[in-house]
């Protein structure tokens, strides 16, 4: 269990919140007094009564309730970061909305699945632009399948009853399959397309007003906007002839005075940070350019027999659970592609969740701060991180972390990254990247363990880094940084 108190706490940031982000993510006046009445520390889900209609009006509210908050805290990014005169002095607020957020999401896949042993409605999975979403459809008479979603008997009772069989198919009780389905449909891709749309209309006004300003400027090539990128396309300082475009990511690449990092991948049940828990990390260190420190232990054994530790060192892996529910669930998908079953990984079988655990948050923050750390699509784990490790945005704001990340590294300067058909923006995984470079054998794939996958993108990086120097390319180019280059925020360069 964790300790509560911080809830009480994060709940007493709201003033400042409120003061700084009037608005959601949707436009929405936030209702702050309706936040404040949450009991973020023991769920916001709704618990039903075993009828078709409670359990309808169950799913129907915890669909509204998530919607409200996933909406704040989508917000609350810009409006930290943004946060100059530094009216906000604490994350917390915005990691204990997530935190209760994970549990009604758990809630949420509880009730859809118990809709479909009393035959209520059959759940399909199904991608719809950004995001994948649950489907309802009325039951037709044939149990439907869901490798994304395990098993669950919520239907109390034991004995004889054949596992393929739904609890309703068990129980002597039949209920009616006549509730309406059209207004408990998972609104998430909707939802998601309208915010990307209004991005896009605001980057498209920005553009125009900067472009109306360069031709009010009698200067023109001087003036705002009105200037090309210096060196063109090729101003990436690829090692070949292609090009890229200069890509936001580009921030995140390291400087030819790169040295000492730390590599981190992290194993997740989902994709979202707010819905989803983290269930592996691994990291591990390794020096660019100097040697190896002395006195580290000269060997690792890694869970594939074949992998070299080589100049790495100071190797860990972390295991972490989930909350009940979500194990009853399953997940087929993370088993497969991970080998992480998270039935086993119940906290009720002792493991800890990493989202209750200040001390493992602690320590994983302090390995954080001490160097660079390097993730490949590092955004990815940075999302994370804000809504998972207590006082990262803060330090992140601060200018204390500093990120690399070997996505872009791929992009811009890996010959091997060109654009084809099959992947418009070059093949970039890294799978494909640590191939490339010499750091994973072509009879063998990403292994999608935290560690693991650590070791190989460190390994690709350094091979790549050396690669590059004696070629005089990427950050020895001439549109290269010096320092450590990487992404942090808080200080100039």
């Amino acid at each position: 269990m964790t300790d509560r108190a911080w809830f009480d706490a994060a709940k007493g940031d709201i003033p400042q919140w409120a003061a700084s982000m009037p608005k959601d993510a949707d436009g929405t006046t936030i209702d702050w007094d309706w936040v404040r009445s949450l009991d973020l520390a023991h769920g916001v889900g709704t618990i039903p009564e075993s009828t078709p209609q409670s359990i309808h009006d169950a799913l129907k509210a915890d669909y509204a309730t998530r919607e409200r908050l996933e909406s704040i805290i989508a917000q609350c990014n810009s409006a930290f970061m943004t946060d100059f005169d530094r009216f906000i002095g604490s994350y917390r607020l915005p990691r204990a909305l997530a935190y209760a957020n994970r549990r009604l999401n758990d809630n949420i896949n509880t009730l859809l699945h118990l809709g479909e042993q009393q035959h209520l409605w059959v759940v399909s999975r199904e991608r719809r632009g950004r995001t994948t979403v649950a489907v309802l459809r009325p039951y037709s008479g044939s149990r439907p399948s869901n490798d994304d979603q395990g098993m669950l008997n919520l239907s109390g009772e034991t004995g004889d009853a054949s596992a393929g069989n739904t609890a309703a198919e068990n129980s002597d009780v039949k209920f009616p399959t006549t509730v309406a389905l059209d207004d408990v449909q998972d609104r998430t891709a909707a939802i998601l397309d309208a915010r990307a749309e209004r991005r896009k209309a605001q980057r498209f006004q920005k553009r125009a007003g900067d472009a109306a300003m360069a031709r009010a400027n009698l200067s023109g090539a001087t003036s705002p906007g009105g200037a090309a990128l210096p060196g063109g396309a090729a101003a990436s300082g690829n090692a070949t002839g292609h090009h890229p475009k200069p890509d936001w990511r580009d921030a995140y690449l390291p400087g030819r005075d790169v040295d000492a990092v730390m590599g981190i991948d992290i194993e997740t049940t989902g994709i979202d940070p707010a819905r989803d828990y983290i269930i592996d990390v691994g990291f591990e260190f390794m020096n660019m350019a100097s040697p190896r420190p002395a006195g580290e232990p000269e060997t690792y054994a890694y869970e594939q027999g074949y992998y070299a530790a080589g100049d790495a060192y100071g190797q860990s892996r972390l295991a972490f659970g989930v909350p009940p529910e979500n194990a009853a669930l399953g997940n087929a998908l993370i088993a497969k592609l991970t080998g992480i079953d998270v039935r086993g990984r119940s906290s009720e079988a002792g493991y800890r969740l990493f989202d209750e655990w200040p001390q493992a948050q602690a320590g994983l923050l302090a390995r954080l701060t001490q160097q660079p750390y390097v993730a490949h699509n590092a955004t990815f784990e940075h999302s994370w991180f804000m809504l998972n490790v207590a006082g990262y945005a803060e330090s992140y704001r601060a200018g204390r972390i500093t990120i690399i990340d070997t996505l872009p590294m791929s992009r811009q300067w890996d010959p091997g990254a060109v654009p084809t058909n099959e992947h418009p923006y070059g093949d970039s995984t890294l799978d494909a990247y640590a191939k490339r470079q010499g750091a994973l054998d072509s009879a063998h794939n990403e292994r999608h363990l935290g560690l693991e996958d650590s070791h190989i993108m460190l390994v690709a990086m350094k091979h790549h880094l050396a690669a590059l120097k004696a070629q005089r390319k990427g950050p020895w180019g001439s549109t290269g940084r010096a320092g450590v280059g990487g992404k942090s925020c808080g200080r100039k360069r």
